[in-house]
């Protein structure tokens, strides 16, 4: 979990009714991030500030939700509650939170008029913590070993789903999952909420599996294919947080969420089509010392292995 990272809390709110919820990863002050897309059809929010070559260098919180682009309003919430925290960027007029949002598309599971706003991400912030003002943080557990864990149907990935490039037979339950792995003092987590166009993929996936299922048009004169590869185009996307207590730079962590993406091509085929909106950011909180090139390796096993608590 991502908690097994000092300093990082996690809090989820999930209404198993509608079949969605979102999820907040709350960061220790100064964490660095970065961040990349990769799907075709991403919602995401302040995405663009996680670029290498922006201002901001540090972020306070990810939100991770569903409900599509409706979703992304839960970070308003998570951002007010911050605000009332004493957190954020520090300007001459206010301190303003920088809270970095993804969205997946579950509308379609449960009741698509229910979807994470200001409240829910605000209620999945409280049920973080509070801000334990953590400095350098506790130092890590020398005994405690790797782990990995499908967290089932809660908060982003309460309505999510997998396998949908073989049509209604194949499409199965996704949800959120995670992996931490550790090399000595230094430790690699991964959350993720798997919503994927293709399928969790132990590495024996045929080389070619037929093309993709397409659902029927509602309306026989709304466009054909257009309108259907339409369809299609909004209702996939895995989404996800990778954390390391190492000291990296932005530079750094947008490296870390390009293995990151590895790793999840590893997982899931196909991966990053232009049904999916494939999104993962990559963050650092600076407590130990570590070597870039073993982090990426570390980031990509983290994400592979997550994904593959869901076979």
């Amino acid at each position: 979990m991502l908690s097994d990272v000092p300093g990082v809390r996690v809090g989820h709110w999930t209404n198993g009714e509608a079949r969605t919820g979102c999820t907040v990863v709350l960061l220790p002050r100064k964490a660095v991030a970065s961040g990349e897309i990769r799907g075709g059809a991403p919602a995401t929010r302040e995405f663009d500030l996680l670029e290498p070559w922006r201002m901001i260098p540090s972020i306070d919180a990810v939100v991770l939700s569903g409900g599509s682009a409706f979703g992304l309003a839960a970070a308003d919430g998570v951002t007010r509650w911050l605000e009332e925290q004493g957190r954020g960027f520090v300007t001459n007029t206010a301190t303003v939170p920088i809270v970095v949002g993804m969205s997946l598309y579950d509308l379609g599971v449960g009741d698509a008029s229910v979807r994470p706003g200001p409240t829910e991400g605000r209620a999945a912030a409280e049920a973080a913590g509070p801000d334990p003002e953590v400095g350098p943080g506790p130092a890590p557990d020398p005994d405690a070993g790797d782990s990995a864990a499908n967290l089932g149907l809660i908060g982003a990935g309460t309505g999510a789903t997998v396998g949908k490039w073989g049509g209604p037979e194949t499409t199965r339950p996704g949800g959120l999952v995670t992996a931490t792995i550790r090399a000595g003092d230094v430790i690699v987590s991964a959350l993720l909420a798997a919503n994927a166009y293709g399928w969790v993929d132990d590495g024996t996936t045929v080389a070619d599996p037929g093309p993709p299922v397409r659902p029927a048009p509602a309306d026989s004169n709304d466009g054909g294919d257009e309108a259907d590869d339409a369809a299609i185009a909004v209702t996939n996307t895995t989404i996800g947080v990778v954390v390391t207590n190492a000291v990296v730079d932005k530079v750094g962590c947008h490296l870390l969420a390009q293995s990151g993406h590895d790793g999840l091509a590893r997982a899931l085929v196909p991966a990053h089509t232009a049904a999916d909106g494939d999104a993962l950011v990559a963050v650092a909180t600076g407590q130990v010392e570590a070597d870039l090139m073993h982090l990426r390796l570390l980031a990509q096993h983290a994400v592979t292995r997550a994904l593959r608590t869901l076979l």
